[in-house]
């Protein structure tokens, strides 16, 4: 079955694949309004609703009815600046933003995770993405879309030298590891949400650049 949604509510809009979806989302004729609470202002638009200040403040005073909400807060340890802070944003934010979108009504979480999230694993980042996984599954949403791209791939504005070595041969390998287009992502996301099935869904890299195309 699919979904037409109306109101949607998205974290991570200044980011490289939040950028693509919000401006997806933006264009769409059967969204309505698009809730997308950012530490800078966003480029105004007659459906944006655009709280400006630090994320976890703004979370408890979000409000107004919500169908579908994206998450696609992330960033990197050396951003962050150390293990804690990468675990901060990366799990206690994104947990914090299902919570609340739960509460505001939102049916359907898509969240962006990685290729290779394992609570289990001895690889920090992994196991921090693996950790937030099960905190979203512990909301019991009625239904949760789980997006694990490989290397994305696209124009930051803090360019990365090895993802920039890195990304013309990620292309080119096969299955799940293989790097993705932030473009691509965003649109297997709003693909994803249209879909209507119950429980948990995790799609992997491949997949989602087939749902992008």
């Amino acid at each position: 079955m699919y979904l037409t949604p109306q109101h949607i509510l998205l974290a991570g809009a200044t980011g490289l694949t939040g950028e693509h979806l919000l401006d997806r989302l933006l264009n769409e004729p059967t969204v309505s309004r698009v809730l997308a609470p950012s530490r800078r202002p966003l480029a105004e638009h007659p459906h944006l609703e655009n709280p400006v200040g630090e994320f976890t403040s703004l979370l408890p005073a979000l409000g107004g009815q919500v169908d579908i909400a994206y998450c696609c807060l992330g960033t990197t340890i050396k951003q962050a600046g150390s293990q804690e802070a990468f675990n901060a944003v990366d799990k206690d934010m994104v947990i914090a933003f299902g919570a609340r979108a739960r509460e505001l009504g939102a049916r359907h979480l898509l969240v962006i995770s990685a290729v290779n999230a394992d609570p289990e694993s001895s690889i920090f980042y992994s196991r921090v993405k693996g950790e937030m996984e099960e905190g979203l599954k512990a909301q019991k949403w009625p239904q949760l879309t789980i997006a694990r791209p490989s290397l994305l791939i696209g124009e930051r504005q803090d360019q990365r030298l090895v993802e920039q070595l890195a990304a013309p041969l990620s292309k080119l390998i096969p299955g799940k590891y293989g790097g993705i287009e932030a473009l691509t992502l965003a649109r297997a996301l709003w693909r994803l949400a249209l879909e209507e099935q119950d429980g948990v869904r995790i799609v992997e890299s491949d997949e989602l650049r087939r749902l992008g195309k």
